[in-house]
């Protein structure tokens, strides 16, 4: 008997995705990953050659998430260079230090602008692009990539968990209003991933080591998240093997939202 479903390896043949902040860490990963299971892939960065470079198959596009103008252009000819749009993975974003004090309104702003205005300037722009998928039966989905700063209490970390924290209220409300369109809305939570970003932060550091060791030991596993770890639950949850799966944030954490272990050894 034939699977109705398409096979793991390929599930995303003949699919359009679109990938925020995708020319390098988690953004980087989820792009390739998506090309490698059929799909045609956009990037969408400041700068598509960025680091690692949107090379090979993946389509690279320069926009600026807090430029509503260069959004919508880069959005509506990553549509047309693709030929449509079924997934937009939402996951430029920035990261910030520091308690309340630390920071001024300038600075909220401006990680506010990226982390929860970015996503809904894309949004809005892909939105259009995304309903007749949903209007030809092609299911469409949306994943933003929120954080285990959003349910979880970390130090140093407030402006951050407050955007990240946004990101997820927003991807609950927004899966509210377009699930009776045929979109799908979801999101990840990771936690610390050994990202170029979370590199810079242990480069800046007193002691590098101690502070990359103190990173892992807060997760249960004991090491960072993988850049690629945190792509195949993006690519799960955009994909039409996960239909039935929408208001949902999925933990890429190392245990570290749900478990409370005793210390080794006790």
């Amino acid at each position: 008997m034939t699977s109705p479903h398409p096979t793991s390896s390929q599930e995303f043949a003949g699919l359009n995705a679109l990938v925020t902040g995708g020319a390098s860490g988690i953004g980087r990963a989820t792009a390739e990953l998506l090309a490698a299971r059929g799909a045609r892939v956009a990037v969408l960065d400041l700068d598509p050659a960025g680091p690692d470079g949107a090379t090979g198959s993946l389509l690279g596009h320069r926009a600026d998430v807090t430029d509503d103008t260069s959004v919508r252009a880069a959005v509506g000819d990553a549509a047309d260079a693709l030929g449509g749009l079924d997934v937009l993975v939402n996951n430029a974003g920035i990261g910030a230090r520091g308690t309340v004090e630390d920071n001024e309104d300038a600075e909220w702003q401006r990680v506010f602008d990226v982390n929860v205005f970015g996503i809904v300037r894309t949004t809005r722009a892909a939105l259009p692009h995304l309903r007749r998928a949903a209007q030809t039966g092609r299911g469409p989905a949306i994943v933003n990539t929120c954080s285990i700063a959003a349910t979880a209490g970390l130090p140093q970390r407030a402006l951050y968990s407050a955007s990240k924290g946004a990101v997820y209220s927003l991807t609950l409300a927004m899966a509210a209003d377009h699930v009776r369109e045929g979109i799908r809305v979801n999101c990840v939570t990771p936690g610390t991933v050994d990202t170029p970003w979370v590199g810079r932060l242990l480069d800046a550091a007193d002691d590098p080591l101690a502070e990359r060791a103190a990173l892992e030991a807060r997760q249960p596993t004991g090491r960072l998240v993988s850049a690629a770890e945190v792509a195949a639950a993006i690519a799960y949850l955009a994909g039409p093997l996960s239909g039935a799966t929408t208001g949902t944030a999925l933990a890429v954490d190392g245990g570290m939202q749900g478990l409370r272990l005793r210390p080794a050894g006790r």
